[in-house]
């Protein structure tokens, strides 16, 4: 009821002010009713939290969004007064050539007022978009006819990392956590990790020093400490940026373009850690750390993901090897065979 008349007052205000024409309606203005469900309905509420952290919110609501000055006592339907390819050009171009274009609109995809750039984002909070009309269940099952461990791969990989021309990717760790034993790991979430550490930095759950650098020690004092606060850690392969041209592309095919491609993607990983305003904030692990496969991450191995170049080279002079001596024997043997008829 407080709010009910504080939203109301602060209207009334703002309507005598633009009378005046002293007054253009701000960002902070908006929120002032957008902020509470109760008082603009489901439709309109725009959480302030969340939206501060996005990239919209520098440029203001009426970057997008033209009222009058009797609003909202005037009864009319504020629709965006911009478009979203004003801005993202070169994204719209794109998108508009690929299989989603004539499926769905940008809103219906991205919350404009939850818009955060894909590092800010979990794998997860990635593939929320596409939940909306591929049912998970479903691509399991139509991904399973030719691909091994389905349930394991789907998990790992964001849909974008294999359905976008994206080639740049990291391993991303994120942390899981149980409630109470012999049930499944969950994602965690801010409140969850908060509980953990009290008025402490979330990221003292593994970066003990606060350097913000997760070095291979701090990995096994994590996992030292796994039966203590009932967490381990889960990767997926992310991208560090967005293409709009989904499609299913060939290369995408061949196990060699993750897999062989370990070393290259994961000397770069990180830690995301959830924050209040619902993005991710990033820490970087120590060089090569997912690649230590005695002091890194237990739960995380790519096959090949320790591929080595130089290995590859000494491996195969060793298999080379191998051929040689017994063909060479053989040959030797075949080009003397008249001397030893001779001795015979």
């Amino acid at each position: 009821m407080k709010r009910i008349m504080l939203c109301s007052a602060v209207v009334m205000l703002l309507t005598a002010w633009s009378v005046t024409g002293l007054w253009a309606m701000e960002t902070a203005d908006c929120l002032g009713c957008h902020n509470y469900a109760d008082e603009v309905g489901d439709m309109n509420h725009v959480d302030e939290v969340k939206f501060m952290a996005t990239a919209h919110a520098d440029m203001g609501c009426d970057a997008c969004h033209a009222v009058t000055e009797e609003h909202p006592f005037d009864a009319e339907t504020v629709d965006a007064s911009s478009s979203c390819d004003d801005c993202h050009a070169s994204i719209h171009k794109t998108y508009d050539t690929s299989i989603h274009a004539d499926k769905a609109s940008c809103v219906d995809c991205h919350n404009p007022h939850e818009a955060y750039a894909p590092v800010n984002l979990s794998g997860r909070q990635m593939n929320d978009a596409c939940d909306m009309c591929h049912d998970m269940n479903d691509m399991e099952a139509v991904h399973s006819r030719w691909l091994p461990e389905t349930g394991v791969h789907l998990d790992a990989v964001p849909c974008i990392t294999c359905h976008s021309s994206s080639d740049a990717f990291s391993i991303t760790l994120y942390l899981r956590h149980r409630d109470r034993p012999y049930t499944d790991y969950e994602l965690a979430s801010y409140s969850a990790l908060q509980q953990q550490t009290g008025s402490e930095d979330i990221a003292s759950i593994i970066d003990l020093d606060g350097d913000g650098i997760i070095s291979i020690n701090e990995l096994n004092a994590f996992y030292a400490n796994n039966a203590q606060h009932g967490m381990r850690l889960w990767a997926m392969m992310t991208p560090e940026d967005v293409a709009h041209d989904f499609t299913t592309f060939d290369n995408r095919w061949d196990c060699t373009y993750c897999h062989a491609a370990g070393p290259e993607n994961m000397q770069e990983s990180y830690l995301a850690l959830p924050q209040a305003d619902g993005t991710y904030r990033r820490l970087p692990l120590a060089q090569g750390a997912t690649l230590d496969a005695l002091f890194g991450t237990p739960d995380f191995y790519m096959v090949g993901a320790t591929r080595s170049s130089a290995l590859n080279i000494v491996g195969f002079l060793i298999i080379l090897g191998g051929f040689a001596m017994p063909v060479g024997h053989g040959t030797l043997r075949f080009l003397t065979r008249k001397n030893r008829r001779k001795d015979h």
